[in-house]
């Protein structure tokens, strides 16, 4: 090649993963921005300027020769070296990435020297290993996600990565490295995102918003917390010099979409209908950029109208529903570029939204819809704003300063909320089904709960970088408040919900209550009264220092510490839960082989903290009433809807049976009794040790080992035992169950004298019904093994290629704060601690799927056409048998009225079931002992057509989901039991969820 071939060739050089390469990138403020380094000579000035907004940055060569230039906005930029004021070879171009760092060493000439370790394409190289960084995460942009098929959501990025996996469950979520779906951080411009409630959600934005994504899969620097799963890291795009626009509309048909199946239990009756569930949709996105003032003052704003429309049956297919949503996001961004060393920009965006669902009866047979049920409305999403300065003081210095607010809104309501209950049926009532002659049951159109809810997150964050010598100083501070107005009951006159089940003579109608299904009687109605309602506020403050040290020119040592404090508050604004001092040590290592860039060998460990969601301020600070009511049910009667007229089956609601059922009732203005005094925060620990390495400029390959343990919960527990002796009541406190619980004790719960309690609820704090023997809860455990191999051929301007495999085991005796097992989402109030034998078994958990493999291409046949493929393969998850009873208790630890209610036991009656509880005799089950769910998999595939003219920027794409229709189960019910002994033969094992149909989206992009 040419020298000036050469140097045209070396004019970017690209950071890290490079378009979704295997190499991690160092994060840097909030990863909102990157950084170029490198080694120069002594003395000399290295200079960056933006193409796109002419910022330019200088910075001097240290006496060992070093140079960094942070802070830098996601750009490509040209780098110039000069001696003395003369400027020396030619321009470099530097393409700057979110959250890294681009390495450019450079001779005393000016040319780039470390050639040998970058791989050139076309005009410009890529760095094959980074070996500036410690942590595992995957970096894609938006050009990369045109080339593949890939769905337009940040969840469908981080699937990309390896170790992410979809939350099976009917919460759905994504799992990180074996964590559950609660456990995730989401952060646009560094501003968090996140559902603050359940930590299950994110606030959203289109695709062609943004400009680059990145996947945190582990060891993420100490300036993100908050989270033990993963990160999800995105970077909008901003204005420039040129005026630019375009228009992209996206399509996808109802008739592009397969059908999905009908499902049916082992007697035939149906699970849920399927076949005859359609939608689509249709998205017009208009957006311009450009300079109000040429080289400062910059503005990209984009427009995205949405139609989205479809219909579905009930799962009894009596009911047919029509869901409609028309709505539209807006979002902006402002750069003010002050003076070359400081900078503001502005973001705001809205992804408020509402879908209305219209009811109506359903003849499934007969395929006719019926009379019109009434509709009801969600409304979602909210208005986000940030602003956020960056000051370069000097040329090692640097501060950035952040405030910012996420909105989100959840609010569901009926015109029928005030006249109408909600009515249910449960799986074990299907084959009765045939008494609603072919009608709804209930005249509330969905029987959700009339649930109004507004979560507000304001943010303010400090971060600063200091370069002395060797080591790059960078320590900040943020405080986020989180604030919840909430409301929730069921709608209707009576505000319950009502279940109709089918029931057992003699069975006991809730474990306790000392009440008994009468002779004769076979079908029950279960009453639900559910209210929860106040403001109530979540303040979390951190502190992070972090020193980069570069030992030698090979090595290179990354050691922070975090501080991390939550504080969760009453409706009154007193704290009722305070976890102070929180230190979050973590430690990494790079280790440049070959001192060539080539090869690397790396490492970190780290503590990472969880704090507590809003949801327990809510359910406990505000007082939660959720109680269950048991009825006869003495068949039903054809009625006609207040509103709307149509027919519908009302209950016939019979005598009630026992006490109402108040264990789960929670919260009171005296809180002592309700939150362990002395509750710790859930941790994770996390290990990792990997290796980088080059096989030519093309090719490079990586391998990486990951161990993580969580030894902490943070739940409700059921305590009905002390020191003083029986409560005489059960008690639900918030506590680190297996750890010492430190409570109120008064004449209440059976002390004489009033004063604080401590219980070892390792040993001690449930009392066994009928034996009265007393035992504590097993220690909770969490723990994740992984290794993963990868290889990657980056982009070459003709063709990609990625694989990975991942063998991962996921063991312990609690899945986190949320229970995947029965599909329980409530964050941090789940079964786990509802009873000592949930959580008694340790084995393979919900999310522990043994094998991964994950495969992405590309192929450009020419300027014209190119194509793209990708592909997932993971063995399935175990299955796992739950009971409702265990060994000399006359105390359920699983409901015998519905699954998901108590989490289940380990435990199966085999003998003498429906006799004395100390005449039963169980078999231990263990988890997974049931086998595992089959292999998934699923292929994408897309061909991209441009429009062959010099000048005009038309394409269109057409990808295909799930191309071969594989419609695998992923989910099954694991309840095995009904009553002792009863086994649940008609659904236990069989499938609850299913792989989504294929889908086809035509996209059609003018850029101008």
């Amino acid at each position: 090649m040419k020298a000036n071939g050469l140097k045209r060739a070396a004019l970017c050089v690209a950071l890290g993963a490079c378009f979704g390469s295997v190499l991690p990138t160092v994060a840097y403020a909030q990863a909102v921005s990157g950084a170029v380094a490198g080694r120069a000579s002594a003395g000399d000035q290295v200079t960056v300027v933006s193409n796109s907004t002419g910022l330019t940055r200088t910075v001097t060569a240290s006496a060992d020769g070093s140079y960094r230039l942070g802070q830098l906005p996601v750009g490509d930029y040209q780098l110039q070296l000069s001696r003395d004021g003369q400027k020396l070879g030619d321009p470099v171009a530097v393409s700057v990435a979110i959250g890294g760092t681009t390495t450019v060493n450079l001779a005393s000439g000016g040319g780039v020297v470390n050639l040998d370790a970058l791989q050139v394409i076309g005009t410009r190289v890529v760095n094959r290993v980074d070996v500036s960084t410690t942590e595992t995460s995957f970096n894609v942009n938006r050009q990369e996600l045109q080339r593949l098929p890939v769905a337009q959501d940040l969840s469908a990025v981080a699937l990309l990565a390896p170790g992410v996996v979809g939350g099976n469950s009917t919460f759905g979520g994504l799992s990180f490295a074996g964590s559950s779906v609660a456990e995730n951080a989401v952060f646009i411009n560094g501003l968090n995102v996140t559902d603050m409630y359940t930590r299950r959600g994110f606030s959203s934005a289109p695709f062609a918003f943004f400009s680059e994504f990145q996947v945190k899969t582990g060891g993420y620097s100490v300036e993100f917390g908050r989270s033990t799963g993963g990160v999800i890291n995105a970077v909008t795009r901003s204005g420039s010099n040129e005026l630019q626009g375009g228009v992209e509309v996206t399509a996808e048909p109802s008739a592009w979409r397969s059908s999905g199946r009908d499902h049916f239990h082992r007697d035939g009756t149906a699970h849920s209908y399927a076949s005859r569930d359609d939608s689509s949709f249709f998205k017009t996105n208009v957006w311009g950029s450009g300079a109000l003032v040429q080289d400062k003052l910059f503005l990209f704003a984009m427009y995205e109208d949405r139609n989205d429309h479809g219909h579905n049956t009930s799962n009894d297919a009596l009911t047919w529903f029509k869901n409609e949503a028309n709505n539209g996001f807006w979002g902006a961004k402002l750069d003010w570029n002050i003076t070359d060393n400081h900078s503001l920009a502005l973001l705001a965006f809205s992804d408020e939204g509402d879908v209305t669902n219209g009811s109506y009866n359903y003849d499934w047979d007969e395929n006719q819809i019926g009379g019109w049920g009434g509709d009801s409305v969600t409304e979602s999403g909210g208005r986000n704003y940030s602003a956020t300065y960056t000051g370069h003081f000097g040329e090692n210095f640097t501060a950035r300063a952040m405030v910012g607010q996420n909105n989100q809104r959840a609010f569901t309501s009926s015109s029928l909320d005030e006249a109408c209950s909600p009515v249910f049926t449960d799986p074990s009532y299907a084959s009765r089904l045939g008494q609603l002659n072919g009608l709804r049951p209930g005249c509330h159109p969905t029987g959700a709960a009339v649930a109004e809810r507004d979560d507000t997150r304001d943010v303010a964050r400090l971060d600063f970088e200091w370069q002395l010598g060797r080591h790059l100083l960078r320590f900040g501070v943020d405080r986020e408040l989180m604030t919840t107005e909430q409301s929730t009951r069921y709608p209707g006159p009576t505000q319950l919900s009502y279940t109709a089940y089918v029931a057992r003579p003699g069975d006991e109608v809730w474990d306790g209550a000392n009440a008994f299904v009468p002779p004769g009687v076979t079908e029950m109605l279960r009453g639900r009264n559910r209210v929860s309602g106040g403001t109530f506020e979540t303040e979390a403050n951190a502190f992070y220092l972090e020193d980069i040290w570069n030992v030698t020119n090979n090595l290179m040592l990354n050691l922070g510490v975090r501080w991390d404090r939550f504080e969760n508050r009453t409706a009154d604004g007193n704290a009722f839960i305070k976890m102070d001092d929180l230190i979050a040590p973590r430690v990494g290592f790079s280790w440049d082989v070959k001192g060539d860039a080539t090869t690397k060998l790396f490492g970190n460990a780290g503590r990472y903290y969880l704090p507590v969601t809003n949801n327990i301020n809510v359910n406990f600070a505000g007082g939660l009433t959720d109680e269950y009511s048991y009825f006869v049910l003495n068949g039903w009667q054809q009625q006609a809807n207040p509103v709307t007229g149509a027919p519908y089956m009302a209950p016939i609601i019979g005598q009630q049976i026992g006490p109402v059922d108040t264990r789960m009732n929670t919260g009171a203005a005296d809180l002592r009794q309700s939150v362990d005094r002395d509750l710790k925060a859930v941790y994770q620990d996390e290990y990792i040790l990997g290796f980088q390495s080059m096989i030519n400029q093309a090719w490079s390959w990586g391998v990486n080992a990951t161990y993580r343990t969580m030894d902490r919960a943070l739940d409700d527990m059921r305590l009905n035992y002390t020191p003083c002796g029986p409560t005489g009541t059960t008690l639900w406190p918030i506590a680190n169950p297996g750890e010492s619980l430190t409570i109120w004790g008064d004449s209440s719960i059976g002390c004489t004298t009033e004063g604080w309690i401590t219980i070892d609820t390792a040993n001690s704090g449930y009392r066994k019904g009928g034996s009265g023997e007393v035992v504590g809860y097993s220690k909770p455990k969490r723990t994740y093994k992984a290794l993963e191999f990868q290889i990657d051929r980056a982009w070459d301007e003709k063709w990609l290629f990625n694989a990975s495999y991942l063998w991962s085991r996921s063991d312990g005796n609690f899945e986190g704060p949320v229970n995947s097992d029965t599909g329980y989402g409530d964050t941090g109030m789940v079964q786990h601690w509802d009873h000592p034998s949930n959580n008694e078994r340790y084995g393979v958990l919900f999310n522990d799927f043994r094998h991964q493999f994950k495969l992405r291409a590309a192929y450009a046949l020419n300027e014209q056409w190119s194509f793209g493929t990708t592909l997932q393969v993971q063995s399935g998850g175990p299955v796992t048998a739950f009971g409702v009873m265990w060994p000399n208790d006359t105390v359920a630890g699983g409901s015998t009225s519905n699954e998901s209610g108590g989490g289940g036991t380990g435990w199966l009656c085999v003998a003498n079931c429906s006799g004395p509880y100390d005449q039963r005799q169980f078999e231990y089950t263990p988890r997974g002992a049931y086998g595992r769910l089959p292999w998934t998999w699923t292929m994408g595939a897309n061909v991209t057509w441009r429009l062959p003219v010099e000048g005009i920027d038309l394409s269109a794409r057409l990808s295909v989901f799930n191309l071969f229709n594989n419609q695998t189960v992923i989910n099954v019910h694991q309840r095995y039991e009904a009553q002792p002994g009863q086994y649940r033969e008609n659904t236990f094992n069989t499938g609850t969820r299913w792989q989504a149909p294929r889908y086809t989206q035509l996209m059609v992009t003018w850029n101008f």
